[in-house]
């Protein structure tokens, strides 16, 4: 009866052996992987950096004459496009319907002080946000779209200000300068880097 006893004290006891093995590796890996974390974390850019201006990556090449694409830097949307040679013609001749044709007045790194306010004429960089109070302005680049003289831009819905295809506003908007362009790089022909020129990160 004794010897029935000691058999089944040896097993609780292998049993209990393996439960605690089991409970203290799985604790170990549990707590490795928290250790983990903020160790592989520290390899990318925290969201403050990202916020702070880390610069954002834009592939050129899928991008179409015409169209635009809105990649986000520094929590702001971003308007690339891609202009084509009729848009770039539609840019002149309405300079006297400016607040500030020659961007004096206005923001943008001095490779951006012109009238295409662009390093080519191809690729318009903007900051997507209206220079009045800060909503997104839609694209109307359609010639006429919004009324019969209308050369194509952008038209804020919330208090109406214009701005053409280079992003200078128009007069009788409420925004009174041009919408921002940001500093911006061609590391190579297909692609853009906004947030940093030749300078490094802005």
């Amino acid at each position: 009866m004794a010897d029935h006893a000691v058999v089944a004290d040896d097993e609780v006891d292998l049993s209990r052996r393996k439960f605690l093995t089991r409970a203290t590796i799985a604790t170990g890996a549990v707590g490795a992987a928290f250790a983990a974390v903020p160790f592989i974390e520290s390899w990318s850019p925290s969201e403050r950096a990202r916020a702070q201006g880390a610069p954002t990556e834009v592939d050129l090449t899928k991008l179409e004459p015409g169209q635009m694409v809105t990649p986000v830097w520094r929590r702001s949307p971003i308007y690339v496009v891609r202009r084509t040679p009729d848009m770039v013609a539609r840019i002149a001749g309405h300079d006297a319907e400016l607040k500030d044709p020659e961007s004096k007045s206005s923001v943008q790194p001095p490779y951006a002080t012109n009238a295409l306010r662009s390093r080519t004429e191809e690729f318009l960089v903007l900051v997507g946000t209206c220079t009045h109070l800060g909503c997104l302005p839609k694209q109307r680049f359609a010639q006429g779209e919004l009324y019969p003289t209308w050369p194509g831009g952008f038209f804020c819905p919330c208090h109406g200000s214009r701005f053409d295809l280079a992003g200078r506003v128009f007069d009788g908007s409420p925004a009174s300068i041009n919408l921002r362009v940001p500093p911006y790089s061609y590391p190579n022909p297909g692609t853009l880097l906004v947030g940093v020129d030749e300078k490094g990160i802005a």
